[in-house]
C-alpha cells in the first residue's frame, strides 16, 4: 500500500507538489500579511538575476568594472 501512494506521489506533476506545499506552509496566514512573504521572495529574486546578468558580464569582461582590478573567481 505504501508503495502504491508513493508512486502516485511521483506521477504528480512537480506544479503541483510546489502548489500543495505552498498551501500547508500558508496554512492561516491572512492575505495582507502573504503578500510579504511574496513580495520579498520577488525581491531575492530580481536581486539573484541583476546579480548572475553582472557576473556574467564581469567574466566575458564586458563590463565597465572588468579592467578595475576585480578577478571573478
Amino acid at each position: 500500500m505504501a508503495n502504491t501512494r508513493k508512486n502516485n506521489f511521483k506521477e504528480e506533476p512537480i506544479e503541483k507538489q510546489l502548489w500543495k506545499a505552498a498551501d500547508k506552509l500558508r496554512k492561516n496566514i491572512d492575505a495582507a500579511e502573504y503578500k510579504h512573504i511574496v513580495l520579498g521572495l520577488m525581491f531575492l529574486k530580481y536581486i539573484s538575476d541583476a546579480f548572475e546578468e553582472l557576473h556574467g558580464k564581469l567574466l566575458k569582461g564586458e563590463d565597465e568594472y572588468a579592467g578595475s582590478g576585480f578577478r571573478a573567481l
